[in-house]
């Protein structure tokens, strides 16, 4: 029956299609992310959960420049 009813729909076999590209390019475009980031920026994220209770000023914060 699930067959009947997706082959009554009109150009149905771009759906997979699509939604291959789509998480193609989403982890394409992570794994490009992972090689583009800054070390700095890794480093001071991977830091924040263990300055729990310290004063923020008193640690050395990374400010990254963003895009406006």
């Amino acid at each position: 029956m699930d067959k009947n009813v997706l082959r009554s729909i009109a150009s149905v076999e771009i759906y997979p299609i699509i939604s291959f590209v789509i998480f193609f390019l989403f982890f394409l475009g992570l794994l490009a992310y992972v090689f583009v980031v800054n070390r700095q920026h890794v480093h001071a994220m991977k830091n924040l959960p263990l300055l729990g209770g310290e004063d923020e000023t008193s640690s050395t914060t990374f400010t990254p420049n963003l895009p406006c």
